[in-house]
């Protein structure tokens, strides 16, 4: 029976994050960590049209910078310079831009594969050991931790259990940890386009009658689309051919960038905002899409996943008491609880005001992006949620 003083169950890139911030502690202290996943990461990076990407805020770019993996990430980062933000056949918009928040960039859109390609060179193979392609079975709370069953038949000991295996977590429920659970009645269509004329650094944020959209500027002047439709209709977009979604898409974005020429592959993703009833338990804690999962549109799950696994990285190095400790892992959940609420609130608030075709909403929501134009405090405070600022100084 093999021991670990940390496992983390999920080797995706929070997971993977969250090695990489306690690795140089860990190196000095002894402890081993473990890092258990089902997908071997690829030795090299393949550059793909298809690549799924995400959107990092200007605040992910200062953990990344505190972690050493900045200078990495952005050799693909496309920066996004402005952010315009509209309503369909209304006048009212706001734009956010980089210049005027004094950053160099609001955000950073940059493919999944390639954070995790970075990620795994930095990870130490003398601190952060691979179990891959690994699997946890099943869970077995001991005095001092947990007793994981792996799927093929082996077992590992560890002091502190980490739950990051995604907001669909079987562990999760297998525990008893129950979730809180809003269906939108909506799916999300995502694939990356290219525009005929240049992105320049430029995200589009456009709200629809049937649901909004976000186009992202991605390298090799490619835009990461996220369309929200309800459902129905999302099943529809997905099988029609490429030439009549460009059409349709066309039809609702409009003609910013010119005309749309490429859509490469479609997926399709149901949308909840799911939150687990419990994040800590002695010995363990939940984090990432298995703690909470966000609406795609505001653009803030994978941001605010990221500040979780920080704020749990320093309050453990921080911490006197012994690994998995559960006063200390109440420290953290009470230190990450304002920024939660926060998130959660702005992200869900903004999905249900700009996926309501009722005309008074519509109305407010109008005069409420003009109103943002017009007001500095309001504009800078909405700036700093997208860009993950909201509860913290430059």
């Amino acid at each position: 029976m093999s021991r670990v003083h940390v496992a983390i169950i999920g080797g995706g890139l929070v997971g993977a994050s969250l090695a990489l911030a306690l690795q140089d502690s860990a190196r000095q202290r002894g402890w081993r960590i473990a890092l258990i996943e089902p997908f071997a990461p690829g030795s090299g990076y393949q550059p793909s049209y298809d690549a799924r990407s995400t959107a990092l805020s200007y605040g992910s770019r200062l953990i990344y910078e505190r972690l050493g993996l900045w200078q990495g990430i952005a050799q693909r980062a496309e920066p996004i310079q402005r952010i315009h933000v509209s309503d369909r056949g209304r006048f009212g918009a706001t734009r956010l831009q980089a210049i005027e928040e004094g950053v160099p960039a609001l955000g950073y859109v940059v493919e999944n594969a390639w954070i995790g390609h970075c990620l795994w060179q930095a990870l130490d193979a003398d601190v952060v050991e691979w179990r891959c392609p690994a699997e946890v079975s099943a869970m077995q709370r001991l005095d001092d931790g947990y007793r994981l069953t792996l799927s093929d038949g082996a077992s590992l000991e560890c002091d502190l259990a980490i739950l990051a295996d995604g907001g669909r977590s079987a562990l999760r429920e297998q525990l008893g940890i129950g979730v809180n659970v809003k269906p939108y009645g909506q799916s999300a269509l995502i694939a990356n386009v290219s525009p005929l004329e240049a992105h320049r650094g430029q995200a589009f944020e456009r709200f629809t009658d049937d649901g909004p959209m976000a186009l992202l500027p991605l390298s090799d002047n490619r835009c990461a689309l996220v369309w929200t439709r309800a459902s129905a209709d999302a099943e529809r977009l997905l099988a029609i051919s490429a030439a009549s979604f460009l059409g349709e898409l066309q039809q609702a974005f409009g003609y910013r960038l010119g005309a749309l020429q490429q859509v490469g592959a479609r997926h399709l993703y149901p949308l909840s905002l799911v939150e687990a009833q419990e994040q800590v338990r002695p010995h363990l804690v939940v984090l990432g899409n298995a703690a909470h999962s966000l609406h795609p549109i505001a653009g803030q799950g994978y941001n605010l996943s990221l500040r979780d696994t920080l704020a749990l990285a320093e309050v453990l190095i921080g911490s006197e008491g012994p690994l998995g400790d559960f006063a200390t892992l109440q420290r953290y959940q009470q230190r990450q609880q304002l920024d939660q609420q926060l998130t959660v609130g702005f992200s869900d608030q903004v999905t249900r005001l700009f996926s309501n075709a009722q005309p008074l909403l519509s109305a407010g929501r109008n005069l409420g992006l003009l109103g943002l134009d017009l007001l500095p405090p309001a504009k800078r405070w909405f700036a700093r949620q997208a860009m993950g600022l909201g509860t913290r100084s430059l």
